[in-house]
């Protein structure tokens, strides 16, 4: 008698709607997008930003998982959220500084005036 081979694993099949990795070598949508848009959040943040969400998306919908574009988005947020804080600090610095020279020049009257060696310019 002779004796049967077995039949090779079936390969498995990932679950509807379950990111895989591509096998390596292969392109998958997104993925170009996705290191420029990483790239440019370090250059233009909200650029960046939008770039990797769509990366992301694109891959998303052809069932990969775009590491690129989700760090891309993570930064994005992460550098949008800082340059904001720091936005909202440089303004409020700017008005409590003019605030102290409009209150100065109140008291001082127009001319050029120095107090404790600051330079006060007042019309």
């Amino acid at each position: 008698m002779s004796e049967a081979t077995p039949a090779p694993a079936p390969a498995p099949v990932p679950q509807r709607g379950a990111p895989v990795a591509p096998p390596p070598g292969v392109d998958y949508p997104g993925k170009t997008l996705g290191i420029v848009g990483l790239v440019l959040v370090f250059l233009t943040v909200i650029v960046g930003l939008i770039l990797s969400i769509v990366a992301n998306n694109q891959s998303k919908a052809a069932g990969y998982t775009n590491t690129p574009a989700k760090i891309g988005i993570i930064l994005g947020i992460v550098f949008l959220a800082l340059g904001l804080i720091v936005t909202v600090i440089a303004i409020i610095v700017a008005v409590t500084v003019s605030a102290g020279v409009i209150e100065a020049c109140a008291d001082l009257g127009p001319g050029v005036h120095e107090v404790d060696g600051t330079t006060y310019t007042c019309s």
